[in-house]
C-alpha cells in the first residue's frame, strides 16, 4: 500500500528485540545469525573481562569482515571513553562501521558529544548512530539535556540493574518503585524523538514473569526491550510486535484517507469514528512495520 505522507517509511526502525551477546563468547557470536530478534548488542562492557578485551574486540573484528549480520541492527556496546579500554572499542567501532555504538552509564551530554566527535574525526557515515544506556540516577535526572545533543542519537536504552544498586530500590515484580523513572524516560524520548528500549529482566527461566514485564514495557511506551537470553525474543517479538487487530484497523486508516475525496481533508468519518490525519501517520508507521515483519518471515 503506497504510503500518503512525506516520511520515509522504509527506514521505521523495528526494535521489539535487542539481544545482548557477550564480544568474548565464540559460540554466542556464532548463533546469533540464526536468531529472530530485530538487534544485536555486542558486548565489550560489562560481560567481558578486563583481560579479555582485547581477544573480545577481535571476536568482533572477524566476524563484521567474514560473516556479518544481515537484516538486523548492529550495536558494539563500548566500554567507557575514560577507562583504559575506550579508545580501542572506538578504534574498533570506526574501523567495522555498526550500525550502531551504545554508550554505557551516561550522564552527561558530554558523553555524546565525545563520542560523536571521534566519529566524525573518523569520517565514520552519519548513518552510524549513537545509543545510550540511562542506568544511573544522574542519567535519569540529565535524560532532557542529553536527547538533544547531537544528531546521531537515536535511542535510549535504560539499565535498571545499576539503577537498582545505586538507589536501593529492590527486584520487585511490577516495578511500581521504578515506574516514575521508567516513564520520565520514555517521555524524554519521545519529546526529542529518541526511541526508547526497555531494561533487561535477569530470571530467563521466569518465562511468566518475563511476559508480564514485556507486556507492562508495552503498555508504558516502550519501543523493545533489551534481552540476555534467546529464549526471550519471541515473547518480546509478540509483546512489542504489531497487533493483528491494530493493523487492520490501520490498513482501513489508509486507505480510507487514499480515496479521493479525503485528498485534501484532516478528519474524515471512519465507521463513525472521527480520524485525525495525524493517525494516517501513526497507522502508516504500523503498517511499514507490520510489512518489516512479514517480509522478515518470508526469508529463508
Amino acid at each position: 500500500m503506497t504510503a500518503l505522507t512525506d516520511i520515509n517509511y522504509s527506514s521505521v526502525p523495528l526494535r521489539r528485540s535487542i539481544l545482548s551477546v557477550p564480544a568474548g563468547n565464540t559460540r554466542a557470536l556464532e548463533k546469533v545469525h540464526g536468531l529472530d530478534c530485530d538487534a544485536v548488542i555486542f558486548d565489550l562492557e560489562d560481560s567481558v573481562a578486563s583481560e579479555k578485551k582485547g581477544e573480545a574486540r577481535d571476536n568482533l573484528r572477524r566476524l563484521f569482515a567474514e560473516n556479518p549480520l544481515k537484516d538486523r541492527e548492529t550495536i558494539i556496546r563500548i566500554n567507557p571513553l575514560e577507562t583504559e579500554f575506550g579508545k580501542a572499542d572506538m578504534d574498533l567501532v570506526t574501523e567495522v562501521s555498526p550500525d550502531v555504538v551504545l554508550i554505557p552509564k551516561v550522564e552527561h551530554m558530554s558523553q555524546i558529544q565525545a563520542v560523536a566527535d571521534i566519529l566524525s574525526e573518523a569520517g565514520a557515515p552519519d548513518s552510524l548512530a549513537i545509543w545510550a544506556m540511562i542506568e544511573t540516577p544522574k542519567g535519569v535526572l540529565n535524560a532532557p539535556a542529553i536527547a538533544p545533543v547531537d544528531e546521531r542519537l537515536q535511542c535510549f536504552v535504560v539499565g535498571l540493574n545499576d539503577l537498582r544498586k545505586e538507589t536501593g530500590v529492590l527486584p520487585q515484580p511490577g516495578r511500581a518503585y521504578l515506574v516514575p523513572w521508567l516513564m520520565q524516560i520514555v517521555l524524554v524520548g519521545r519529546a526529542h524523538g529518541v526511541d526508547v528500549i526497555d531494561s533487561v529482566f535477569n530470571d530467563f527461566k521466569d518465562a511468566e514473569a518475563f511476559e508480564a514485564e514485556c507486556a507492562q514495557g508495552r503498555a508504558m511506551g516502550f519501543s523493545g526491550k533489551m534481552l540476555i537470553h534467546p529464549a526471550q525474543i519471541e515473547p518480546a517479538n509478540r509483546h512489542f510486535g504489531p497487533d493483528p487487530q491494530a493493523v487492520k484497523e490501520a490498513e482501513a486508516v489508509i486507505a480510507a484517507f487514499a480515496k479521493p475525496e479525503a485528498l485534501h481533508l484532516n478528519v474524515i468519518n471512519l465507521n463513525g469514528r472521527m480520524v485525525e490525519r495525524l493517525h494516517l501517520v501513526e497507522a502508516e508507521k504500523l503498517a511499514a512495520r507490520a510489512r518489516i515483519i512479514a517480509e522478515r518471515k518470508k526469508t529463508p
